[in-house]
């Protein structure tokens, strides 16, 4: 925005001083309080009189102001009788402050001489005009990046406390200009696809600004893109209300044309603005491993598919299977073949690895939610169910040209959702199986080199040189290979690697491996002879780290656990692992980090079963990693929970884990191999070490409630206590219950988590275990408190309150006193409540600031709240919420705003509340469950009720009823009755 078409507030020339005092630039700002500071330090402004001057001032484009317009400025019709002498007063003040060159006088009045860019208000109307070009050029993004930095160099009101009829009227254009300005941000929020984002601070603003009816506008479009029609007509509906009763009129025609826009569900508005220019939106993937360099051979199949990939009209909806043995070159070769056919693609390439060979396939599920990400897709509108992630996916390709790579894939059936379903779009997928099933698919069977096309590959490797001079030997090397690309590129390399071998010394050491590639020529076998090759030329201590590093799952594997597994020290195993990275049986997923290719995984484990000796060591290094993850687990869990004595009651380890000096680094570490630490405790159930996968599982627990990792999580639970069911542990499979049961609680699943309670509790006396009688109870005492059976919930708290506290665990006494507080507030004893609530908090408070004082906290906010403290029960959930996010316990996060949303509407600060509502449904929209999301729905309408948007809380009540009728909960009768007409009608 130029400057003479912004707020009206004119501002100063780019004249400067002659020379700047020491101690830094000069600097003030008027969109806020007025302040000038030099460097970091601010200034002293004087008295709000004097304030005011400096504001006439620095709002007068560096030209001179008389004596009397000053006077006019501060005082208006009604000045002192000495105003001009307090004007003059006023002036020398400054002048002493911000120098000789910076308030000067001329021709009777004043002027302020700065740089340009030394007030906020021109820096302010310098992007406004940059973010007009950006968007006029249609890079919305950076537009929109440019007002939110724009909207940020407010602090609070311009002006603030500046008094005087100049300032009253600046004050008002700079407000106005501002909420342009929001309001041109929000319009770009929803150009870019961030409708879901933009929902809340429209709904604060509407209530702010009722009249105002371009947020209405922007809101009603804001909530159709959310999949929230409903609720975007009735903003219609409240808006025609309300500008009937308050002024007599009709919305604006463009809001009415929008409401039938919405009626007939337009799919053109459903969609943000479409962007022109591919770089103005940054949602172009390009994820394609890089092609190897020395690609030999396979001309006939490039061009066949390329053909298919690449046609001549541009409609393309090909699928090409690449089906072969491992190790025959199905990934080089596609990979290669997509690089070529990328300009064809200009709106990107998606690559994804699906595992086919290894025991866990990727899931479809994840695979979109990937997909989806990487096409610009935000998580808080990705869906939950296959079939609905699959329908976006297939939406969002919907018009753009883009190769999706599919590679090492299982079955047909793991593919089908993956595939592109309109012209345009092409698939090209590899595995090992030909997928005879795949409707519409281009197979291709790939077999192995020709003799001369892996010779051209053995010599591009090993160098012309040196393979001219022994043509015969190199011969014999890529025969004794099986012409398997792999095979060849790992003799080649390691030549290569060694200077002082000629090819015939090779040749020799591979021809009794020759042998064994002639007999396995069918299927797997032929892979793994292949690898066997490399294997056999490892030295004995790579051999052994390349046979036990097969033997973990999970997804990759840290170099400190890697050594933990191989009971080597860092260092020395770092080494190892580099040397079989540099034979490519090992990948570097990352710096520290280590994987397999499903495939070696697998002939590594034949390895091991075959090589090493004696068989016991292949258990040892197992448990190690497992106590390695447990111990590390352990002190992640301590140092998030000082004095909760669950450390102790846990299986003592006999390998170390890594210590951490802060917590934050202890949450990365949990939360980058959380992966890995629940397929160990998965895979170690299923070897029988229950005891330490059991503990795992409950050292690890920061994971069930974070979001990210909860379904794993889930999966490792079910399978240790299946585990320990089948081994007859009563310990094991309490705990295992016990953690089960807090799973099931937090995703909303109320009936399966007291069913697992229950069976713990029964299992509680036969255990002799304190950790079962402290926690089971617990659990179950909370869950009774979810289903409204008051009494029963009251009696296992008091229970459990006993059991922590004659095991002195004050953390877990803390936090049973915080459960029983709430149910207390259920039975309607407030003060009680308070009072638990409060202890609970004490006993937290002498262990320092953690998660478990944020939860107890979140109660104390809870029961203060009941007890009409608003301010201080607010005070407390915002400590909760900060510790809650800086923990990444998202589901606490959700419901700590949804709380806060409770104490603003009983506070009457409904618009406020109605902001949190929102936020909260936002972050519970994939974690938390049903039943949480419509009680959130329940406030949100009753914040929308009492700001004037009844219709759209009808919507969220209605909604909120549906999914409480479906779980018969209880609180359906409360949501109920804010639907009847009576109750309605007496809340208006």
């Amino acid at each position: 925005m130029d400057r003479d078409k912004g707020p009206g507030v004119r501002v100063p020339d780019q004249r400067a001083p002659r020379e700047e005092a020491a101690g830094g630039e000069l600097r003030f700002e008027v969109l806020g309080p007025v302040r000038a500071r030099r460097g970091n330090q601010v200034l002293p402004s004087g008295s709000p009189q004097q304030r005011a001057l400096l504001a006439a001032l620095l709002l007068r484009d560096g030209r001179t102001a008389t004596a009397a317009e000053l006077i006019d400025a501060l005082w208006g019709d009604d000045p002192p009788s000495q105003a001009l002498a307090t004007v003059r007063t006023y002036a020398s003040r400054l002048r002493k402050t911000l120098g000789q060159d910076t308030l000067v006088s001329e021709s009777g009045g004043y002027a302020v001489r700065i740089h340009r860019d030394a007030l906020d208000l021109t820096h302010a109307q310098d992007l406004a005009a940059e973010a007009e070009k950006s968007r006029s050029r249609g890079d919305r993004p950076r537009a929109r990046t440019l007002i939110n930095k724009l909207l940020g160099l407010w602090d609070g009101q311009a002006l603030a406390s500046v008094p005087g009829p100049y300032a009253d009227n600046q004050r008002s254009s700079l407000e106005e200009w501002r909420l342009q300005l929001t309001e041109t941000r929000l319009d770009l929020d929803l150009e870019v696809g961030c409708h879901a984002e933009a929902v809340s601070e429209l709904t604060a603003l509407t209530a702010a600004h009722p009249l105002r009816e371009r947020l209405r506008e922007l809101l009603m479009v804001a909530l159709y893109r959310s999949g929230r029609q409903a609720e975007a007509l009735a903003v219609y509906a409240d808006t025609r209300r309300l500008l009937a009763e308050e002024l007599g009129v009709d919305p604006r025609p463009e809001l009415a044309q929008l409401q039938q826009r919405i009626l007939r569900a337009d799919e053109d508005l459903a969609r943000p603005v479409d962007e022109p220019a591919p770089a103005a939106t940054p949602v172009r993937p390009a994820q394609l491993p890089a092609t190897v360099p020395d690609f030999t051979g396979r001309a006939s199949f490039v061009r066949e598919l390329g053909a298919r990939l690449v046609t001549s009209e541009g409609s393309v909806m090909a699928v090409s299977a690449l089906a072969g043995i491992g190790g025959v070159g199905k990934t080089t070769l596609a990979v290669h073949v997509a690089h070529q056919a990328r300009p064809h693609f200009p709106d990107g390439q998606l690559y994804v690895d699906l595992q086919g060979a290894g025991a866990r396939a990727a899931e479809p599920e994840t695979v979109l939610g990937s997909f989806l990400r990487a096409l610009g897709t935000p998580d808080s509108a990705i869906p939950d169910s296959l079939d609905e992630r699959a329908a976006l996916y297939r939406s969002t390709l919907d018009g753009r040209r883009i190769l999706v790579l599919l590679d090492n894939a299982h079955d047909a059936a793991q593919i089908r959702p993956l595939l592109p379903g309109t012209p345009g779009c092409a698939a090209l997928v590899t595995s090992r199986v030909r997928m005879v099933d795949l409707a519409g698919a281009h197979l291709v069977d790939l077999d192995v080199m020709s003799p001369e096309e892996a010779l051209q590959l053995f010599t591009r490797i090993v160098g012309a040189e040196r393979v001219n001079s022994e043509r015969e030997a190199a011969l014999d090397v890529v025969a004794a290979c099986g012409f398997l690309p792999l095979a060849i590129r790992i003799a080649a390399s390691r030549l290569a690697a060694r200077r002082t071998w000629t090819v015939s010394v090779l040749a020799a050491k591979l021809a009794d491996e020759r042998r064994r590639l002639d007999e396995l020529q069918a299927g797997d076998l032929a892979v793994k002879a292949t690898f066997e090759l490399g294997y056999g030329q490892l030295e004995p201590a790579q051999a052994r780290a390349f046979r036990l590093l097969g033997l973990a799952d999970g997804p990759d594997i840290s170099l400190a656990a890697a050594a933990a597994l191989l009971n080597l020290e860092t260092h020395t195993a770092e080494d190892l692992l580099e040397a079989l990275v540099d034979t490519s049986l090992l990948e570097s997923a990352a710096p520290g980090r280590y994987r397999y290719h499903d495939l070696v995984r697998l002939y590594a484990r034949s390895c091991a079963e075959r090589d090493e000796q004696p068989p016991a060591e292949r258990e040892a290094a197992l448990s190690r990693l497992l106590d390695f993850y447990l111990a590390t687990a352990a002190g992640v869990y301590a140092l998030e929970r000082p004095g909760d004595r669950t450390v102790e009651h846990l299986d003592p380890t006999e390998y170390p884990g890594i210590t951490f000096a802060d917590h934050r680094t202890a949450l990365d570490w949990l939360y980058t191999n959380a992966g890995s630490l629940l397929s160990c405790a998965h895979q170690s159930a299923a070897r029988g070490t229950i005891r330490r996968s059991v503990d795992l599982m409950l050292a690890a627990k920061d994971l069930a409630e974070s979001g990210a990792n909860s379904r794993q999580f889930e999966a490792a639970a079910m399978a240790v206590r299946d585990a320990a069911v089948a081994a007859g542990d009563p310990r094991s499979e309490a705990r295992a219950r016990t953690t089960l049961a807090q799973v099931h609680s937090t995703a909303g699943r109320f009936g399966q988590a007291e069913d697992e309670a229950r069976r713990a509790m029964l299992l509680a006396p036969a255990t002799q275990d304190v950790w079962t009688h402290c926690n089971a109870p617990n659990e179950l005492g909370i869950i009774a408190g979810y289903r409204s059976r008051l009494e029963e919930a009251e009696g296992l708290l008091q229970q459990a309150i006993a059991a922590f506290r004659a095991d002195g665990n004050r953390p877990g006494e803390a936090s049973a006193l915080c459960n029983l507080s709430r149910v207390q507030l259920a039975i309607g004893h407030t003060e009680s409540a308070v009072e638990l609530a409060d202890r609970g908090v004490a006993l937290y408070n002498r262990l320092g600031l953690t998660l478990r004082l944020a939860n107890g906290r979140y109660t104390l906010g809870l029961a203060l709240a009941r007890a009409g403290r608003q301010d201080e029960a607010q005070d407390r959930l915002h400590e909760a919420l900060a510790v809650f996010r800086d923990s990444r316990q998202r589901l606490w996060e959700g419901m700590t705003l949804f709380r806060l949303a409770e104490v603003h509407l009983s506070a009457d600060r409904s618009t406020q509340a109605a902001a949190l509502a929102e936020q909260a449904l936002t972050v519970l929209l994939h974690i938390g469950g049903e039943w949480r999301r419509a009680n959130v729905l329940t406030v949100l309408g009753q914040a929308l009720e009492r700001i004037g948007q009844a219709d759209r809380a009808q919507v969220c009540w209605r909604e909120a009823l549906a999914t409480l009728d479906h779980l018969k909960a209880p609180e359906a009768d409360a949501v109920r009755l804010l639907l009847s007409p009576v109750t309605s009608s007496r809340n208006r």
